[in-house]
């Protein structure tokens, strides 16, 4: 078997993943997984989203779709590609346009305008080619990616529909608008896969084929795995018992799953992010992602920690957890044998997740706080659109051209806390909130570039020096369609600093009133309220139209 598992457990872990394994064999759960049995999680809608199981098969048996695709991509001579999606719908085709170095593969997921303006500084538009990925055709971002590209192309050609492919489930509102704007390609999903289960399905694999990489070798590898996923007995299925560790892990309170990669597969651990978090997190539980942090001697690690390693044979680069796995804590390493074996990582993964749902009683297939930030949002560009302005905030704090938002409640308690009412006091209170067990979340909406992300990282990390804490950074609004579900639906152990700023330049909607800034504002709005009306200790710094200035200030004080 390809890709193989090995892992290390504690004592009492081990003796309740024995007791738990037998159960599984004994009441025969992975075969009714495979008869789409709604009973194994709870008997609710599950049936209805298991089409993943089926989808390898399917597409190997229609490969040559994806021939023809590359085929005819090669012909019209695009030099550069641009796939606009959120969540599941763009996750999988980072994951594989970075870990194959294709440079001219570009991914949109945000709405901050200075990043549409990155992307599109980096196209020639009239040689680009634009995928727009989403399964329901009504989630908002695409949309808006859609229109504004679609109307710059429209300035300096008559046929802009000729640069657009559409991936989407059959009778969505992408497809019809696909066909009045002539879209080069209609590429259908299937409905009964969920957008974090779909990396092995069109949403995926289409991107692949642009890609020019061998698609038939990517869900070869994902056959042999669903084969392996069939076996009856836990201790015979590696995806299986992957599930089952993280299940008994999280009963333990082991719920922070912390990802270590290969450099090679780094960005696998977004995709992972956005699978276990949408999945797992809900009902007040969740299994928290934790991924990009920097490794730690063992004794600064709680009891709250479950460690997988993805390693790529050959890897130079690969990180010790020796230490971790001496200390007692659970640790389960993977090693990838080349990287077209990230067909078998999707699919093992989906499996293991789904079986984590099970363990957890949940069902891994809805998504119901996503909606929540979503109609948040929504009340917010109603109103602009309405009165032609957003809502007016007051900080209850402000200094040097920051300023502090949060709720009334936990604003006293921040006041309470502090000697002097100064900013770096107020994030010095707000930061020393984060206990045993609990984790701590940046969640920034702003322009995801190397130089915030290093000034994120170093926030981060002093976090995790001084708190000794799981620490989380998400990208807005890209996180809500991933780890925002789990920070909603989860358990009351997050502690959040949300990012926002002004924006230097603001981007228009083409036909309609609300520009990308606006949406962009809406949407944080709309997060951190839900946050609030969760109960949860969130603070919002929102910085001037200096990004970097205000990010680098914002650092030193932490």
């Amino acid at each position: 078997m390809q890709n193989s598992m090995t892992y290390s457990l504690p004592v009492s872990i081990e003796e309740e993943l024995a007791k738990v394994s037998g159960e599984w064999a004994a009441d025969s759960r992975i075969s009714r997984i495979w008869q789409k049995d709604a009973a194994v999680w709870t008997g609710a809608d599950e049936d209805k989203w298991l089409g993943w199981l089926d989808v390898v098969a399917a597409e190997l048996g229609d490969i040559q779709k994806y021939n023809d695709l590359r085929a005819d991509i090669e012909e019209a001579g695009f030099t550069d590609v641009l796939l606009m999606g959120m969540g599941g719908s763009s996750l999988c085709p980072e994951v594989l346009a970075l870990t194959f170095g294709k440079a001219n593969f570009h991914i949109l997921d945000s709405t901050v305008p200075a990043q549409v303006l990155a992307v599109e500084q980096r196209l020639d538009l009239a040689k680009t080619l634009f995928i727009v990925a989403s399964k329901s055709g009504s989630t908002l971002e695409p949309n808006c990616f859609k229109q504004y590209f679609f109307d710059r192309l429209s300035q300096t050609t008559d046929e802009p529909g000729k640069q657009f492919i559409a991936i989407t489930d059959p009778g969505s509102k992408m497809e019809e608008v696909a066909h009045a704007d002539g879209f080069h390609h209609i590429i259908f999903g299937d409905p009964s896969i969920g957008g974090r289960f779909s990396a092995l399905s069109p949403f995926g694999m289409a991107a692949a084929a642009v890609m020019g990489l061998d698609v038939k070798r990517l869900l070869s590898g994902a056959d042999e795995m669903t084969t392996a996923c069939r076996m009856e007995r836990p201790s015979d299925n590696d995806a299986a018992m992957l599930g089952l560790i993280l299940g008994v892990c999280h009963r333990a309170g082991r719920d922070k799953l912390t990802i270590f990669t290969s450099p090679e597969i780094a960005d696998l651990g977004s995709w992972l992010e956005q699978l276990i978090a949408e999945s797992t997190g809900k009902n007040g539980v969740a299994v928290i992602p934790v991924d990009g942090e920097p490794l730690q001697p063992a004794v600064s690690y709680g009891n709250d920690r479950v460690f997988i390693n993805l390693k790529l044979a050959g890897s130079n680069h690969d990180v010790d957890l020796s230490a971790l796995f001496a200390a007692g804590h659970p640790v389960v390493q993977i090693e990838l044998d080349n990287l077209y074996t990230l067909g078998a990582e999707f699919f093992r993964w989906e499996f293991a997740t789904a079986v984590c749902g099970a363990v957890m009683g949940i069902n891994p297939f809805d998504q119901p706080d996503v909606e929540s930030a979503k109609i948040e949002a929504k009340k917010i560009t109603e109103e602009y659109e309405s009165s032609g302005s957003l809502p007016v905030e007051t900080p209850f704090f402000e200094q040097d051209g920051m300023k502090l938002f949060t709720s009334d409640e936990y604003a006293n308690q921040l006041r309470e806390m502090v000697d002097e009412p100064v900013l770096a006091e107020f994030l010095s209170a707000h930061v020393a909130n984060v206990e045993d067990g609990d984790y701590f979340a940046l969640l920034a909406y702003i322009e995801m570039n190397d130089e915030h992300e290093g000034l994120l990282q170093h926030i981060r990390t002093k976090v995790l020096e001084r708190r000794l804490a799981a620490t989380c950074l998400g990208f807005g609004p890209r996180f809500l369609h991933s780890t925002g579900q789990a920070y909603k639906g989860g358990a009351n152990n997050g502690v959040f600093l949300q990012i926002t700023s002004d924006d230097a330049v603001d981007v228009e909607v083409p036909g309609q009133k609300f520009t990308f800034g606006v949406v962009k504002a809406a949407q944080s709005r709309g997060d951190f309220q839900v946050l609030l009306d969760r109960g949860r200790r969130a603070l919002r710094v929102h910085l001037g139209p200096d990004v970097e200035a205000g990010l680098g200030n914002l650092a030193d004080i932490i």
